[in-house]
């Protein structure tokens, strides 16, 4: 058996394109095109990236994105004051503060202030407790991407086994809650975890969400399983050279390609579908704050 690769790539160019007709759909009740507003401050690299990523397509997909910037010795009283100014903006529909914040600036403190029919990553406690209760809300990005492609490889999952390696409020206990809308059987993993290979032995759908370079080995996943790897890991690459890095997931995937049924790879399966979430919110944001129904087939 070799694993069928889920190509997060083309899943995400799909929703881009569905997300930028829905808003143009949108824009015409609107009188503009749904508007993303994301928020970065300080010049940590790899957010710079993605930033950029974020804004190049949310430009592409025909959606309005503005990027606001800010050095990192801004007060935390500033960046709560540009968030309420965004929450005062009409013509905003989803804002996105990008993480990591530096250490003098109290991220919860500064989500807290978002406002949660515009909190398009899903992080505010409001969004929490609309997803603990099953109502309508926006979910988080990452978490939706890895069920959105689950049901793509694997079609209905109810019933099916999930175990989610990872406890943060960012990936694994909002992923346990939306495989738990699906009906599928879930377990969340952690570092106290007993027998955690055997527990993984057992899962239909495997999610890795710890941050620990290919700590799933390939004898911790059941034949035919589905492993959806959060983690994305740059590690040294003496092979390409000296100084060289390459990414790797959380799991080892030439130990489990070999005899999986789906995987997703690293890179190109869960990030891409984290912004194509992100878009598909914007839209969502923005059909609910204005009380219009959504586009058929979104």
């Amino acid at each position: 058996m070799s694993a069928n690769l889920i190509d997060g790539k083309a899943v995400a160019a799909e929703i881009d394109a569905r997300a930028g007709e829905a808003g143009a759909e949108l824009a015409q009740s609107l009188g503009r095109a749904p508007c993303l507003a994301v928020v970065l401050i300080g010049e940590d690299p790899a957010s710079d990236v993605y930033v950029r990523n974020k804004v190049r397509r949310t430009e592409a997909a025909g959606l309005t994105s503005i990027e606001i910037r800010r050095p990192a010795d801004i007060s935390e009283a500033d960046v709560v004051r540009i968030v309420e100014r965004l929450n005062q903006d009409d013509s905003v529909d989803g804002i996105l503060v990008q993480m990591p914040l530096p250490a003098h600036i109290n991220a919860n403190r500064v989500i807290r202030h978002i406002d949660p029919d515009k909190d398009v990553d899903g992080l505010t406690e409001i969004s929490a407790g609309r997803l603990v209760l099953g109502q309508p809300g926006l979910r988080p990005c990452t978490p939706a991407g890895c069920v959105l492609l689950a049901e793509r490889a694997l079609g209905e999952l109810s019933g099916k086994s999930v175990v989610v390696i990872g406890r943060s409020i960012l990936v694994g206990k909002p992923a346990a809650l939306l495989f738990l809308e699906k009906n599928a059987t879930v377990t969340i993993a952690h570092s106290r975890t007993a027998d955690l290979q055997a527990l993984c032995r057992t899962a239909d759908i495997l999610v890795p969400a710890v941050g620990r370079p290919e700590m799933v080995r390939g004898d911790w996943v059941k034949p035919g399983a589905c492993v959806l790897d959060v983690g994305i890991n740059r590690i040294e690459a003496p092979e390409r050279g000296e100084g060289k890095t390459r990414l790797v997931g959380d799991a080892a995937f030439d130990e489990i390609v070999g005899h999986a049924g789906w995987i997703t790879p690293v890179p190109g399966g869960i990030g891409p579908m984290t912004i194509a979430m992100l878009l598909r919110n914007t839209v969502i944001a923005a059909a609910l704050r204005a009380k219009l129904a959504m586009p058929d087939n979104f």
